[in-house]
Order: structure tokens, then C-alpha cells, then sequence
């Protein structure tokens, strides 16, 4: 065990919040982890996004765009920073963040609480190379939600290397609402729009982040709605509201619930999801990757790269280097030369 990962042991006998913000202030001091070179068989490109590995950082972890840096130093292939929503804002009340230590778990309701977009703007405009995505939503008092998807992808053109739309927290109320097809159909039709006007020569992928509490009808929408506006994947997927059986007292906390007890759940709706997509648009696994099998198991299922957060709280930082060198294992065990070739081979 690293001295990392003996400090994000020892992080537990704070308050959650409190040791998460602690970790950014030492990832900022320049007090990470750094990883060596990468194994070549998890590089990979994603809707024309080039990644020395599948493995990318979840959302949620680095809000405000401040350790973007020292986060691809530490191994990720790619870093997603945010929820940023247009103007500043406080979230939930405290307590928000609760760690289930007995199910290796996670459950928030932070409520979309960052510093806004000017200053995560000027920081992404400081970033030197790799894949840096920004992750955006919607105040939770706007008039118009859609306006505020707006103004994130205009605000950030040219900065980010891609952009996330997320209309699936749990956290913010009525935000979910936007997955049904005709808020849907609004929100994407004025975002492709948007895009359309904006400089080509800042063309960059646009991916709509999904809950993973659907109906089977809603992914068909979903996917149809994406293809038709141009869309280039799906992130699959965010916190779920469902509680499978849990031992932490903490079970009954209202929020998203994220961590081992998500990867069943997420794994399935991918598969629903790849089987609607039929390869019409890139798709990303998220939710409960905490090994290079829960990570293998979305690739074959039909993911191109995973993303996780909530199994560093428990693995320590040192988790993204276990988990490549799993999953180039397995890729290599059963007979893949690449990511690319295991993608949906189930």
C-alpha cells in the first residue's frame, strides 16, 4: 500500500466533505500520486477523443476544474470536471455527502454546488495536454434550464475536449424530467443548434449523461433522440434513487447512491443501452467500477471507456493503476489485442 492510500485511509475519520476538500487543496500543492507510461493495449479513441487509456475520472471529484492536472498525472486517461452550472451556487445543506463503508458505497445530494462558470472557465484555460471534459447543468432556481445547458457549452467552446450534458442527478429537482422525449428533444434541438453556431474549429464531442433508473421504453427514446441531434455517445450512467439491500446506517439517506452496490444496475442498463444504440453512437460505462473486471464487464458489454469516483474513497488513489493493470490482463487472457476489439463482445 502507497502512502497515498495510507493518507486516503486515514481521510476517514473526517466528515466526507471536509476530507474531500482536503484532498483537493494537497492534489493542488502537488501532493498526488504520478503514474508511469501506460500499457499500450488500453489506448484507445472515442469519438475522435484520442486516450493513452479507457480509464477516465468521474464527474463530481474535482468540481470546479482545480486538479484536473495532477488527476491525469495520477494514471487517469481522461479527467471530467464539473457539474459547473452558470452562476455559483451553495447546493444542499450539510450533511450531503455520506460514506457506507460497509457496502463500499457512496450516496450524495449535493445539489449541483460549485463556484460557477467564469472561474472553472479560466481554469480550464490554463490546461496543458490530455482529454479534460466539462460536465454541465442547470442552476436549480433558472427560469430556463435549458438556457443554462446553453450558456455552459458557449461559455466553455474551445476550453473543454469534450462536453457532458447532465440531466440526471437525483439532487436538483425536476432535473430528471428533462430525460423524457419531448424535454429531451428541446434540450438537445437547442444545444445542436447552439453548436452549429459556434466555431467549427472548436467542434468537439457532446455525450447526454443518463440515469440508470429507465424504463425500457425511455432507452429506445433516448438513443433516437440523440442519433437525430447529432449527438456523439451516452454516458451510462449516474447515481441511482433505487436502495438495493444495504448494512450502512446510513442506508436510508436520501440522494444518489453510487459505489459497488450501483455496478449490477449500471452494467445492465449499458447493455440495454448498446443493444438500442446498435453502434450508432459511442457509449461510456459508469456507476460502481471499482476492479478491472467491473471495468472489462462494461467494455463487453459495450462501453469504449469507464469512468469512476466513488470506489477511490475506498481504494485510495492508488485504484486507477490496479484497475489498468487488471483489465490489460484480461484483455490479454482472452485474446484481445486492443479496447477497441472487446467493445460489446458480449
Amino acid at each position: 500500500m502507497s502512502l497515498h492510500d495510507i493518507a486516503a485511509r486515514a481521510m476517514h475519520v473526517l466528515d466526507p466533505e471536509d476530507a474531500h476538500r482536503l484532498t483537493i487543496r494537497l492534489l493542488a500543492l502537488g501532493l498526488g500520486p504520478r503514474a508511469g507510461g501506460d500499457d499500450p493495449i488500453l489506448a484507445t479513441e472515442v469519438a475522435g477523443l484520442k486516450l493513452p487509456n479507457c480509464v477516465g475520472l468521474a464527474p463530481g471529484f474535482d468540481k470546479n476544474a482545480e486538479v484536473f492536472g495532477p488527476m491525469l498525472a495520477s494514471g487517469f486517461g481522461f479527467v471530467e470536471c464539473g457539474t459547473v452550472t452558470p452562476l455559483a451556487q451553495a447546493g444542499n445543506p450539510r450533511p450531503r455527502l455520506f460514506r457506507l463503508t460497509e457496502d463500499e458505497a457512496v450516496i450524495n445530494r449535493m445539489g449541483f454546488n460549485n463556484e460557477g462558470l467564469e472561474p472553472f472557465a479560466a481554469r480550464l484555460a490554463r490546461r496543458g495536454p490530455g482529454v479534460v471534459g466539462a460536465n454541465i447543468g442547470a442552476n436549480k432556481d433558472a427560469a430556463d434550464r435549458v438556457a443554462d445547458y446553453v450558456t455552459g457549452l458557449t461559455r466553455l467552446w474551445g476550453l473543454a475536449s469534450y462536453f457532458t450534458i447532465n440531466i440526471s442527478s437525483p439532487n436538483t429537482p425536476g432535473l430528471r424530467a428533462l430525460q423524457t422525449k419531448a424535454a429531451l428533444e428541446e434540450l438537445l434541438g437547442r444545444l445542436a443548434e447552439a453548436r452549429d453556431a459556434l466555431p467549427a474549429a472548436g467542434r468537439v464531442p457532446m455525450f447526454l449523461k443518463v440515469a440508470p433508473d429507465l424504463e425500457d421504453g425511455e432507452v429506445e427514446a433516448i438513443v433516437e433522440t440523440v442519433v437525430a441531434n447529432g449527438l456523439e455517445g451516452i454516458i451510462v450512467s449516474n447515481t441511482t434513487i433505487s436502495r438495493p439491500q444495504l448494512a450502512s446506517r446510513f442506508a436510508g439517506e436520501a440522494g444518489g447512491l453510487s459505489g459497488a452496490p450501483l455496478t449490477a444496475l449500471s452494467t445492465k442498463m449499458l447493455g440495454a443501452f448498446a443493444q438500442a444504440a446498435g453502434g450508432r453512437v459511442v457509449l461510456i460505462g459508469a456507476g460502481g467500477v471499482g476492479s478491472g473486471q467491473d471495468a472489462y464487464a462494461k467494455i463487453r458489454a459495450g462501453a469504449s471507456a469507464v469512468q469512476f469516483y466513488s470506489a477511490m474513497v475506498f481504494g485510495g488513489p492508488g485504484l486507477v493503476i490496479r484497475i489498468k493493470r487488471e483489465l490489460a490482463d484480461l484483455l490479454r487472457r482472452d485474446g484481445f489485442g486492443s479496447v477497441a476489439q472487446a467493445v460489446g463482445a458480449n
